[in-house]
């Protein structure tokens, strides 16, 4: 009786083993036989191509599972930070390093990545962009790294014999005579749309390192600079005239797509990678009938193009599959895996050895004037407080004639001094 149940015994463990091996438990060493590790970002990043695409090949590889947690984008910032102030912290959290970062206390709840073996895979420009100002690495950047600008059909355009601009002043007669024979001009997603004042306000600090060491330590406001007054007013003035339609505050940013693509619109503020990943293709217009100006908002007379966001994949300190989350991090930049990914991407490499991605066109062929009039992204990552969805609740208000556009800079104002206090900025406890 001892013989047959020690005999059942060892079948039973060689079962278990036989298990283990099929489960992809050798994987991640410490960690439960299947593991799930939930990916918390905007609704719209998680939905990327080249995200599914690299969840996918994780899956298959490994038997462990990616628990995508996507939040609307335009309430992403406030429900993300509402989750974690209840503890609700995931396993990976995607965010861009900008300002709002500063949200989620990031000594506090992230792991610091400085000593994984992917770090020499990341290039110069892209790992510079994830450092702290203490030089620790954040996370691992796993984005596309693309051009913003002013993107337009070039084939309504030939077809009208019009140009593209190279003032601002150009640009407002483009504008008009868009808008004389029946085309909407901008499409505008005032729906939670904010990103693009970043473009517009780009030079205005990056070209005044004095403005933005002012603003950062709460001396100036907005308010203080002409330039912002310029702007807002500029979009006041753009959307009165018909510029952005009639539609233009009930368009959201997965509206953009099919707004474009049908010709409702002719141009928009955007980045090249968002015509190879969103922009349909199978409408009347595709990513071959668009081209590229820059963004005039009336802040700079040559217009400006912004340089790469890219979004940041953040391991949560406390987090139970930490060794599973580094492992996860460790294939996405594994060329084999990111290439798969990225073929056929549109954007300039964040890894050293990407070879399948794509330079757009529309970009090399204004080569110069992206040279002549890009910045590095200034007002999104650097001024204290500064965040894109709150630009466009006051944006909205002005649209909306509830406040005029002196009362829209003062609540830009009021949004970014408050958060910059939430964050414990120094010398914004008490307001400007």
């Amino acid at each position: 009786m001892k013989r047959i149940c020690l005999s059942f015994s060892i079948i039973l463990i060689i079962t278990a083993l036989l298990l283990t091996g099929c489960t992809g438990g050798k994987e991640n060493p410490g960690e439960s036989d299947s593991v799930t590790i939930t990916v918390m970002g905007r609704k719209n990043d998680l939905a990327k191509s080249y995200m599914t695409s690299i969840f996918e090949q994780y899956e298959a590889a490994t038997g462990n599972q990616i628990e995508p947690i996507p939040f609307e984008d335009s309430e992403f910032e406030v429900t993300a930070a509402e989750w974690f102030a209840k503890g609700n912290v995931p396993d990976i959290f995607m965010h861009f390093h900008n300002s709002d970062l500063d949200r989620f206390d990031i000594e506090g709840n992230f792991l610091y990545l400085n000593d994984q073996e992917w770090v020499d895979e990341l290039t110069e420009s892209t790992l510079a962009y994830c450092l702290d100002d203490d030089g620790n690495l954040m996370g691992l950047p796993y984005w596309e790294n693309s051009v913003s600008g002013c993107y337009y059909n070039k084939t309504i355009l030939d077809e009208l014999g019009l140009r593209p601009a190279v003032t601002q002043t150009e640009f407002d007669m483009l504008c008009q005579a868009l808008a004389d024979t029946g085309h909407v001009p901008i499409c505008w997603p005032a729906d939670g749309g904010g990103w693009m004042v970043q473009f517009a306000l780009d030079p205005v600090f990056a070209d005044d390192p004095e403005k933005l060491r002012a603003i950062n330590q709460n001396e100036i406001t907005y308010a203080d600079i002409p330039e912002v007054a310029d702007m807002v007013n500029w979009i006041d003035r753009a959307a009165g005239r018909g510029w952005f339609g009639s539609n233009y505050l009930n368009w959201d940013i997965n509206d953009i797509g099919s707004v474009m693509s049908s010709g409702e619109a002719v141009m928009t503020f955007m980045w090249d990678t968002w015509f190879y990943t969103d922009l349909p293709k199978d409408g009347r217009y595709t990513v071959d009938d668009f081209a590229l100006m820059p963004v005039f908002l009336n802040t700079v007379d040559g217009g400006t193009y912004e340089g790469g966001n890219l979004n940041m994949m953040m391991v949560n300190k406390n987090g139970k599959h930490i060794d599973a989350c580094l492992d996860f991090l460790s294939f996405c930049a594994t060329p084999e895996h990111y290439n798969a990914a990225f073929d056929g991407i549109s954007t300039v490499s964040c890894f050293k050895g990407q070879t399948t991605n794509i330079q757009s066109p529309m970009i090399t062929d204004v080569a110069d004037s992206v040279a002549a009039h890009l910045r590095a992204s200034t007002s999104a990552s650097k001024v204290k407080g500064f965040s894109s969805e709150d630009v466009a609740v006051a944006l909205e208000s002005l649209f909306r004639q509830r406040t005029s556009t002196t009362g829209c800079i003062k609540l830009m104002d009021d949004f970014r001094i408050a958060a910059a206090a939430r964050q414990g900025v120094e010398g914004f406890s008490d307001g400007p």
